[in-house]
């Protein structure tokens, strides 16, 4: 045990359920009610960084891509996952030996709590079965717990990076640290905020204790990143993990920094590969596009959704292969074997894997989809400006922000704000490729591992 408690109905109230409430109500009511809770919040729980100092939550009312549609909160004991119908589909998880070894993400993870003192090291630590890992989200505008990067040594925050380094593959990576860049670069381009929207407002999480044999993990969160990442022996489960980011492509300390390319042209591949009666099928006709159609985002931890599109089976081999391309985007952001070993599960089910858009097919077109099988979920979602573009239609600003990680700029309003004219954000707003949203999960119970959890304990206890 760590000494960690679930969070009492108070705490979580202030955090994460207020925050489902306001992000419902869409608009600059929405923003306005999270910027009195993010500033004025009755949260008990710490936090290094401490509250927002300045300037609305770029996360803004994003629906389900935000906090999650509405969800009450899900504590640990009462998860079931993701779900068709609300009945988990049994027999699809098995504890069992995968050949990859963890050992490398195992040795990391230890490096890192090892470099942190004892205060720091109690801050991120919790019980394997902890509410915390439930506990994320996207947003940037509430206090998180655990360990925040740009708080820490140069030397600690690198055994940071080679841990995620450990767990993710080289283009998980360099896509993690990326959107960290970029919401720096928002931060400038939005006159500064100390808190938040920099590259260190970014925390580590760690649940049990680091090992080859028992079952641990760890979160990394901050705006537009979460990453959850289960192990036990030499099998891993990084889900949920959410990447997104406002903006998608920006020159960043004399970098250009383009986002989302590969997610956004395997769509377009799947979906152009199709015929008419098939895209009949896939694109809903009845349902357009809007500024937010994410459905598994934070929060949604139990949430039902039906399977909706075209499946598998209906497919000729071409165009299966291109599911499969689709699916591996967003596997290959965990480390190269064990994203293999997640590739094989989800084609054990290729035929049950279900196709579904929303929205135009063009280069440039703002649209959604999803892939959706009994042990995959993965969601893309082009969503309205919040903070970024809305004056200029999305145009570059002046000069370049420098933006260091441990800087301290000015705090302040995003200068477009919500009503300029890229349009209002959240549902009601103009979704372009500039703000995109993603997850992947594992339905049935497997997200953050707990199905496998269940399994050890119930055959190794």
């Amino acid at each position: 045990m760590h000494g960690h408690h679930p969070r009492t109905p108070e705490a979580e109230r202030s955090r994460r359920w207020f925050m489902n409430k306001a992000l419902l109500a869409g608009g600059a009511a929405a923003l306005a009610t999270m910027t009195g809770c993010s500033n004025g919040s009755s949260n008990t729980s710490s936090s290094p960084s401490g509250a927002p100092s300045g300037g609305m939550p770029s996360g803004g009312p994003g629906g389900a891509g935000g906090m999650g549609p509405g969800q009450t909160e899900v504590k640990y004991k009462d998860f079931t996952g993701l779900t068709t119908d609300g009945k988990v589909v049994d027999d699809l998880y098995a504890v069992h030996s995968t050949g990859v070894s963890t050992d490398k993400v195992v040795k990391a993870a230890q490096a890192f709590l090892d470099g942190l003192s004892a205060k720091e090291r109690k801050s991120c630590t919790f019980d394997v079965d902890d509410d915390e890992w439930l506990a994320w989200s996207n947003v940037d505008g509430y206090q998180r717990k655990g360990v925040r990067m740009g708080d820490i040594t140069d030397r600690k925050r690198e055994l940071g990076f080679a841990l995620l380094g450990a767990a993710l593959s080289a283009k998980g990576l360099t896509q993690t640290r990326n959107i960290m860049k970029l919401n720096q670069f928002l931060g400038d381009y939005n006159g500064g905020n100390r808190d938040t929207l920099t590259e260190g407002a970014y925390f580590f999480t760690f649940m049990g204790t680091p090992s080859t044999s028992k079952p641990w993990g760890f979160q990394y969160e901050g705006h537009h990143v979460a990453i959850n990442y289960f192990v036990l022996g030499d099998q891993v489960v990084m889900t949920p993990t959410f990447m997104g980011s406002e903006p998608t492509s920006a020159t960043y300390e004399g970098e250009k920094i383009t986002l989302f390319k590969p997610e956004t042209k395997a769509g377009l591949a799947l979906i152009r590969s199709l015929t008419s009666a098939q895209r009949a099928k896939v694109i809903d006709s009845k349902v357009s596009k809007s500024g937010t159609d994410m459905k598994a985002g934070a929060g949604s931890d139990n949430l039902k959704l039906a399977y909706q599109g075209l499946p598998g089976s209906e497919l000729t081999s071409a165009q299966k292969d291109k599911l499969l391309d689709l699916v591996r985007v967003y596997v290959g952001y965990m480390g190269d074997g064990h994203a293999e070993v997640k590739m094989t599960e989800v084609e054990k089910h290729l035929d049950q894997t279900y196709f579904y858009w929303l929205g135009k097919t063009k280069d440039t077109s703002a649209f959604y989809y999803r892939v959706h099988s009994p042990v995959v979920l993965i969601e893309y979602d082009a969503q309205s400006p919040l903070a970024y573009g809305t004056k200029t239609g999305g145009g570059q600003p002046s000069g370049q922000p420098t933006g260091q990680m441990t800087g301290q700029p000015t705090g302040g309003m995003p200068s477009g704000g919500p009503g300029g004219g890229g349009g209002m954000g959240g549902p009601n707003g103009t979704p372009t490729q500039q703000h995109i949203h993603t997850i992947i999960r594992t339905p049935n119970g497997g997200d953050y591992g707990v199905d496998l959890l269940k399994l050890h304990l119930e055959t190794d206890h």
